[in-house]
């Protein structure tokens, strides 16, 4: 039996998709933290190191590092490697640009924790129109 539920947020950039969370319960490093040709976490010490975020909803707390984040971003849309929407916490301006490059519809400023209600593996559907994200888990 799956479990639904729904968390409301603001929209960062416009846009609907639905697709397979990747949670990371810590920043990621755009310069020298990804490998923007395959969508996959490069940082030694990252929790995810070695997962992709290619065509998934990426849940995370924020971005850490220098302002190179949004280039690595931009070459992974560029690759068809980017995230299918991003779901943070923190909002900067690494975050920000990074996801206004990636064209993927991308929210913050949640009711509830993502991080909190968002496990790896849900089927998360996003509408970064009206503000609202409908997570589904198996």
């Amino acid at each position: 039996m799956s479990t639904e539920f729904q968390l409301t947020g603001r929209v960062v950039v416009p846009g609907v998709v639905s697709a397979q969370a990747l949670v990371s319960t810590e920043p990621i490093s755009g310069w020298g933290g990804v490998d923007p040709r395959t969508g996959t976490i490069v940082e030694t010490r990252h929790p995810l190191r070695g997962q992709s975020f290619a065509g998934k909803v990426l849940v995370f707390p924020g971005a850490k590092g220098s302002s190179g984040w949004s280039a690595q971003f931009h070459t992974a849309r560029v690759m068809g490697m980017a995230p299918a929407a991003w779901l943070f916490n923190l909002m900067c301006t690494k975050v920000a640009l990074g996801t206004v490059v990636s064209h993927a519809p991308a929210m913050t400023d949640f009711d509830q924790d993502p991080l909190q209600l968002i496990q790896t593996g849900d089927w998360v559907h996003v509408d970064a129109v009206n503000g609202v994200v409908t997570v589904t888990r198996p």
